[in-house]
């Protein structure tokens, strides 16, 4: 991934936080999280639907989504002599696809859309859940299908509308884990197996911080800023922002400004905010201090650190470039690993939704199950854990990434070149199962930009803690016009 990209992916990714890309297997996104950064500009096809078949409107902000859709024609020739589709694409960077989306949406112009985690409980349980078709109007035995495929809980219940039905639900298991580096591991804890680092690390902050002395004893950092630890703590959290209409602050999200403090005080960072350069350095190994690791879904693996972890390849071969000795220039590249986080959470993602006023109900329908709830080798998500669904040129699998069925990871290759060849899955399953989705609030986007905000000036001493949080209550006043309790 070329290092422009990544930086231009990681400023959707700032915005959105998920990871998505374009049409090979990205996110979440993260934008959640992004492989391939948005286009600035929107996509339409102004082609006509071929006679004799059906048009199906379909919303995205990326190519991810219509890309699989093209696939699945590709893959059902019978159904694609039926159906024409006609792909909208517009980026969120600018603020720009809600609003045509909630539009096309009050004109019935749409068939199927997508939703990241930075504003899908908009459509699965806010303003905009009117739209979304339960999945089992779609046609889908939704309920029998999630406990086959045993669907990630938290994508289920970000899913389902007030009513109790499944409206949206993902491709990609966005839960968290900890990337750590290998050589770190052994010079500080003597070993680099997982096992025995997630128990040096958690589980909970103690032990966090235990470790995060053990290492500036060796002169290494823990993380790279604290925003590597806010997924953590805001996902971790019993409630969200907004309870009873009114701005709440979780004792674990308020105890974040203590832990940061603590990262600060002690040195125990390079004080980076994550999407700039100072955090892309750190992930290369270049950085004031060497940095043990970032907490973060596969997708930031795939779509973020390899990207900016210093390994240099050829644009035109595709080949590691060598130095003047013959030796090939890696960086960190395969120099990390993951472990349980000592705290369970997710971060990003995409769900996928039907709509009510959709005409063609049973085609979307079997089309979001082959997305989200397929476990066979023929399924998306098979081929999307395993790097068939875009191999690489030599016919080698490409990208493998976390996806949300369980069943499929646990049949699947997780074994990655850039962890030591480590099987990722290991440990992304039981991630899966520590996420929490019942505490997200349609407004956490802006919130959360307020509170980062406010505890980065708390942490610089340029505000005491009580002043920093009646700050960020007016500021929330002031952007939402949401009281504090």
């Amino acid at each position: 991934m070329k290092k422009a990209l990544s930086l231009l992916a990681a400023l959707s990714l700032m915005v959105s936080f998920t990871a998505c890309g374009n049409d090979t297997p990205t996110s979440v996104a993260d934008t959640s999280s992004s492989s391939k950064a948005d286009s600035s500009s929107s996509e339409e096809s102004s082609e006509p639907a071929a006679e004799g078949t059906k048009e199906l409107k379909i919303w995205a902000f990326t190519t991810e989504v219509p890309g699989m859709v093209d696939k699945y024609m590709e893959l059902n020739p019978d159904f694609a002599k039926q159906y024409t589709v006609k792909p909208s694409i517009i980026a969120t960077t600018n603020g720009e696809y809600q609003p045509a989306l909630d539009a096309a949406l009050a004109g019935d112009e749409v068939d199927m859309f997508a939703a990241e985690a930075a504003f899908v409980l908009k459509y699965t349980q806010g303003e905009g859940s009117r739209y979304a078709a339960p999945y089992e109007d779609l046609g889908i035995d939704v309920d029998a299908k999630i406990k086959e495929a045993e669907i990630a809980q938290y994508t289920v219940d970000i899913g389902t509308n007030p009513d109790g039905k499944v409206v949206g639900l993902g491709y990609q298991a966005t839960g968290g884990a900890f990337i750590y580096r290998r050589s770190i591991a052994k010079d500080t804890f003597g070993t680099d197996d997982p096992n025995t680092v997630k128990s040096e690390i958690g589980p909970g902050w103690d032990k966090f911080f235990e470790a995060a002395e053990k290492l500036k004893a060796k002169g290494y950092g823990i993380v790279s800023g604290d925003g590597d630890i806010w997924h953590a703590v805001e996902n971790s959290s019993d409630t969200g922002w907004i309870v009873d209409d009114k701005l709440h602050i979780d004792p674990k999200r308020e105890e974040f400004m203590d832990l940061s403090m603590k990262l600060m005080e002690n040195g125990y960072h390079n004080d980076t905010q994550d999407w700039q350069e100072g955090w892309f350095a750190d992930m290369a190994g270049t950085g004031e201090k060497q940095i043990f690791g970032f907490f973060g879904p596969a997708w930031l693996i795939n779509y973020t650190m390899a990207g900016n972890c210093g390994r240099q390849v050829d644009e035109d071969t595709g080949e590691v470039v060598k130095d003047e000795n013959g030796k090939e220039i890696l960086g960190t590249w395969g120099d990390w690993a993951v472990c349980e986080p000592p705290i369970g959470f997710f971060w990003g993602g995409t769900w996928v939704l039907g709509t009510n006023a959709s005409q063609n109900k049973d085609a979307i329908g079997k089309i979001i199950e082959w997305i989200t709830l397929d476990t066979s080798e023929t399924g998306l998500q098979y081929m999307w854990a395993n790097g068939t669904y875009a191999p690489n040129e030599d016919g080698t699998p490409g990208t493998k990434d976390a996806v949300a069925s369980n069943v499929v990871m646990k049949k699947s290759n997780g074994e990655v070149d850039f962890l030591g060849g480590q099987n990722m899955f290991d440990v992304f399953v039981p991630a899966n199962e520590f996420a929490n989705g019942k505490n997200l609030t349609p407004y956490d986007e802006t919130i959360n930009t307020a509170w980062r905000d406010q505890v980065r000036q708390y942490t610089s001493k340029q505000k005491s803690k009580e002043e920093a949080i009646e700050a960020f209550k007016q500021s929330v006043s002031d952007t939402l016009s949401i009281d504090a309790e």
